[in-house]
């Protein structure tokens, strides 16, 4: 049993008609869980379609910090409607992004507050959906965006979990989101051979305080590295972290997945692959 906790499966960079054929592979890679996230207005129905006729997939709503410049200002409450459906299991992708500069015509410092502003809508939300978030951070230089995400989360850890996907901060970081009752995930760039230090948070952090995920089509692992990623991936990163760590692949994949299935707090209209 092995979960991949993160992926777009209604990306552009995956034709429709693929579908079934990488959902196959993921199986026989032996996944047997998948959450895909929308990352804007447009692409809900397309995940729900994928997880109407997969029930191995779930799906997460949300907008993308970079997509916030082209949602209306109500597309939060847009998200609204769907929330009952049995195919949702999450709030996201949202989160903060100061790594790509601020669209044409936007001024840097207002774009920024507008991805802020959609976070904590992003939570309010969550918390009258009794669902998680998952939290997008990304930075040209240090870790501005985490410490911002980790402020807005903290004012709603209470009632409220989020998971900061794709992490590559230190433990240090990863300790503080772990400890407002939070998580973690890691995916491919634990296997780059420049991201020592993602490796050595993923190493030391308890079993059951992290996930794993592919954030397919992007960020393959190595050996596929620079190629489209695919959910059927996630079995290298948990090979590759289950060998740092010292630990049976089997073993930290069953871990990772009751982590998931607790966090998305799965439905049994929507099971595993049999």
């Amino acid at each position: 049993m092995l979960t991949d906790s993160h992926c777009h499966l209604a990306s552009h960079r995956f034709d429709p008609s693929e579908i079934p054929v990488l959902l196959d592979r993921a199986r026989h890679a032996g996944i047997s869980r998948i959450v895909s996230l929308a990352t804007d207005l447009g692409d809900i129905d397309a995940n729900l379609a994928i997880a109407d006729t997969h029930p191995e997939v779930s799906v997460c709503v949300g907008i993308h910090p970079c997509h916030v410049h082209e949602a209306p200002d109500n597309a939060v409450d847009q998200i609204r409607p769907h929330l009952s459906d049995p195919r949702i299991c999450g709030i996201g992708e949202t989160g903060l992004d100061y790594f790509h500069p601020a669209p044409e015509g936007w001024d840097e410092a207002i774009f920024r507050q507008r991805q802020r502003d959609f976070l904590e809508a992003h939570f309010q939300l969550a918390a009258h959906s009794g669902l998680n978030v998952v939290i997008h951070t990304r930075d040209q230089n240090g870790d501005a965006s985490f410490h911002d995400a980790l402020a807005i989360y903290r004012r709603h850890a209470s009632h409220t979990r989020a998971v900061f996907h794709c992490f590559i901060g230190s433990s240090e970081n990863a300790r503080k989101v772990i400890e407002l009752g939070g998580l973690v995930s890691f995916g491919g760039v634990t296997t780059f051979k420049n991201a020592r230090e993602v490796l050595n948070t993923a190493t030391t952090l308890p079993a059951g305080t992290f996930m794993l995920e592919t954030d397919a089509p992007y960020l393959a692992p190595v050996p596929h590295r620079g190629q489209r990623n695919e959910p059927a991936h996630v079995h290298i990163v948990v090979d590759h972290l289950a060998a740092a760590r010292g630990e049976d692949p089997a073993e930290l994949a069953a871990i990772t997945s009751s982590t998931a299935a607790n966090f998305f707090r799965f439905t049994p209209q929507h099971g595993t692959i049999a």
